[in-house]
């Protein structure tokens, strides 16, 4: 087989409506806290680092759920669901309180969905075409994130800066998600599974110290990339409101134009080599966006930012499907998304204090100091299995 099957196609297609639909109203949320709601930059920061942590908490759980039941569709289907009703409460929110409460539901639809289809991706995808798998799905989830933005600055001009107008338009890429992924979307058969609790101490220790490395690999990387709400508000020195999006749009178009093909390599390229890589244009990207905020030099940085996640975010799910058991996917996507929902969190939380009390110059600095721990880490790694297995040809981290 040398084609990725459709059903990643249809999960690709799904996730760039699904991101269309929230980028229009996250690439503009920071905005609309600080100038609409009057949050500061550490309220910000609070706000997504809780966000995002909360969906990876609940992955734990649903992933857990999907092996459990040895079915993956209906709780994919109900993640994207959540996601879809949620975001008529953006348009309406008066207080920060409702933004919170939208902000933390819209992530639990994304905690629910977002475990069981990583691990209905390494179901359908055959093993040497798991990194392409993989990076098709994040490109595709990416072009998304690149639309939506590009979507909410034409509407912002177009209705003269209405944030509310923009976020119930958000409202129609969601619902067209939801119905894709009911109708489009065959699971593969899994046979006669047991019922049998995957959270177990037995499983605990199937899932074995190849995996928990990765784990702790990943969050490391975490705490080195705090959210990208930070982008935006570096954005804001030098652009005009309504063109202000146009960060996350340039983030993403980069992000999207190497997803695919850096997962492609991954099939063939050492995991760590290509993370290690990745972390450097991470570091550089952190550099250049600690510089200045004149708008050429954010540009370049926020482009190095997504060659950074085009070069990790597939090859992380790749190396956890990789080093988890069939029977287990779901669950080891849940705890990897766990551990990396509080490092997010911290890192969030802290980038906003930096922010506030220092200077956005800080934030940016502290980012890549993670960085470079990341890379110990990794030389550890490499380190540690040249000792202990010195013949070891394998293309593969794990």
């Amino acid at each position: 087989m040398t084609r990725v099957p459709i059903g990643v196609w249809v999960l690709g297609v799904v996730s760039m409506l699904m991101d269309i639909s929230s980028e229009m109203i996250h690439s503009l949320l920071p905005l609309f806290m600080v100038t609409t709601l009057g949050a500061s930059a550490f309220e910000v920061g609070l706000v997504e680092g809780l966000a995002e942590s909360t969906a990876l908490v609940v992955k734990v759980f649903s992933g857990a759920l999907s092996d459990y039941l040895g079915r993956r569709k209906a709780l994919t289907v109900l993640g994207y669901a959540i996601g879809a009703v949620t975001k008529p409460l953006f348009a309406m929110a008066p207080t920060m309180g409702v933004v919170l409460t939208a902000r933390l539901l819209d992530r639990v639809g994304k905690g629910v969905r977002g475990a069981p289809r990583d691990a209905m991706i390494a179901d359908l995808a055959p093993a040497h075409l798991r990194g392409a798998a993989f990076g098709l799905r994040q490109s595709l989830d990416t072009v998304g994130a690149f639309i939506g933005p590009l979507l909410a600055v034409a509407l912002m001009l177009l209705w003269a800066n209405d944030f509310r107008k923009v976020f119930w338009m958000a409202v129609i890429p969601a619902v067209m998600a939801v119905a894709l992924i009911l109708i489009g979307l065959r699971e593969p058969e899994h046979g006669n599974r047991r019922h049998v609790n995957p959270i177990r101490r037995d499983n605990m220790r199937r899932l074995g110290a190849p995996y928990w490395w990765v784990v702790a690999l990943g969050a490391v990387c975490a705490l080195a990339r705090f959210s990208e709400a930070f982008l935006v508000l570096r954005a804001r020195g030098g652009i005009a409101v309504a063109l202000v999006p146009l960060v996350m749009v340039a983030m993403n178009v980069f992000y999207a134009a190497s997803a695919y093909p850096f997962g492609r390599l991954s099939d063939r390229m050492a995991h760590d080599t290509l993370l290690g890589l990745g972390l450097v244009v991470l570091i550089a990207a952190d550099l250049v966006l600690a510089a200045t905020d004149h708008w050429s030099v954010v540009l370049a940085g926020v482009g190095l930012w997504g060659i950074h996640m085009g070069m990790t975010q597939g090859l992380l799910a790749t190396m956890v499907a990789r080093a988890a058991p069939p029977d287990l996917r779901g669950t080891a996507f849940g705890f990897f998304n766990l551990v990396s929902g509080l490092a997010i969190l911290v890192a969030s939380a802290i980038a906003g204090l930096l922010w506030d009390r220092l200077g956005a110059e800080s934030t940016f600095h502290a980012g890549a100091m993670f960085c470079g721990l990341a890379l110990a880490l990794l030389a550890v790694s490499r380190a540690s299995r040249s000792e202990a297995d010195s013949g070891d040809q394998s293309p593969t981290m794990l």
